[in-house]
């Protein structure tokens, strides 16, 4: 959320989020500061904090910047295949070193309300604004019934993999990841 005043700077901002990114992935979430962030970028704490409301925040959106980068919301004309690939991209990101960062975060939000906030709204809820979309394209193509309960289907897809990734530790692959996806969409008599 933008304070009051002159507009963001996009090199500023930038500057901000590639920081945080990088201190973050360096030296994991706890140790990184908002005096760190902010020396590292070249600006003030006082405009990392106009723009943010805490750490937690900023470091959510640079990750959510560097998922959107790496991975671009698939389209290939099947929602099963969308799923799929979208899942599958969000699997390999939260299992890498840079996704580690976001299971630090959902840990430390168990304790935290402010940092279970930040990357709720600022990481997860845009990722499932995304998988919505997807279904909503299948729906539109014919693909899916209409009138279908589509967080829950949301909900459905990813609670698996969250499971294995934070709980059982099993393995995720893209065959697990498309039993997944088509099981809920056949259960809910989505197809």
């Amino acid at each position: 959320m933008a304070g009051k005043g002159r507009p963001r700077s996009e090199s500023t901002e930038k500057a901000i989020l590639n920081s945080a990114h990088t201190l973050v992935a360096d030296h994991g979430f706890q140790a990184v500061t908002i005096e760190g962030i902010a020396k590292h970028a070249g600006v003030s704490k006082a405009t990392i904090y106009k723009w943010w409301p805490n750490k937690a925040a900023v470091v959510a959106d640079s990750f959510f910047k560097t998922l959107k980068e790496q991975y671009p919301v698939p389209d290939t004309g099947s929602v099963i295949e969308d799923l799929v690939i979208q899942i599958s991209n969000l699997s390999t990101f939260l299992a890498s070193d840079e996704g580690r960062i976001i299971r630090e975060l959902i840990a430390e939000g168990q304790s935290d309300s402010d940092v279970a906030e930040a990357y709720q709204s600022r990481y997860f809820s845009p990722r499932r604004e995304v998988s919505r979309t997807i279904l909503e394209r299948g729906v539109e193509r014919g693909e899916m019934k209409s009138g279908l309960n589509l967080e829950l289907c949301v909900e459905m897809i990813y609670a698996p993999l969250f499971y294995r990734l934070l709980i059982t530790g099993e393995g995720i692959d893209e065959a697990f990841l498309r039993n997944v996806v088509s099981c809920v969409l056949k259960g809910l008599g989505a197809l």
